[in-house]
C-alpha cells in the first residue's frame, strides 16, 4: 500500500499562488516516478503533472507554464508550485508513484486524502 500524505491545499483568489507538497516514504521515492493529479466535482480523476527518479517531467497541457513540478528525494517530498492559479483548478490534488510514459504517468497504488485547492475570488 502506498503510504503518502499531501498538504498545501487552501482558498486562494484568481491569479495567485500555491506550493502543494506530498511526503512519502524512501522506498517510494527511491525508484518510482512521483505524480500529481487532480479531482474536480463530478469530473473524474485527471493526471496534472509528474517527475521521474532521473528528472524526467511530464505536465498535462492545462497546466503548462504555470505549474512547476519537483522532488527532494534525500527528503522523500515532492512539490507542486502553482502559478497564475484559475477557477478551473479547483479541486482535490492527490499525488502518488507511478510508471512514467510518452505523456501522463500511470499511478501504482491506492490514492490518500488528497489537499482541496479552491481558486475563487
Amino acid at each position: 500500500q502506498v503510504q503518502l500524505v499531501e498538504s498545501g491545499g487552501g482558498l486562494v483568489q484568481p491569479g495567485g499562488s500555491l506550493r502543494l507538497s506530498c511526503v512519502g516514504t524512501e522506498s517510494i521515492f527511491s525508484f518510482n516516478a512521483m505524480g500529481w493529479y487532480r479531482q474536480a466535482p463530478g469530473k473524474q480523476r485527471e493526471f496534472v503533472a509528474a517527475i521521474a527518479s532521473d528528472g524526467r517531467i511530464k505536465y498535462a497541457d492545462s497546466v503548462k507554464g504555470r505549474f512547476t513540478i519537483s522532488r527532494d528525494n534525500p527528503k522523500n517530498t515532492m512539490y507542486l508550485q502553482m502559478n497564475s492559479l484559475k477557477p478551473e483548478d479547483t479541486g482535490v490534488y492527490y499525488c502518488n508513484a507511478g510508471r512514467l510514459t510518452t505523456t501522463t504517468m500511470i499511478p501504482f497504488g491506492s490514492w490518500a486524502q488528497g489537499t482541496q485547492v479552491t481558486v475563487s475570488s
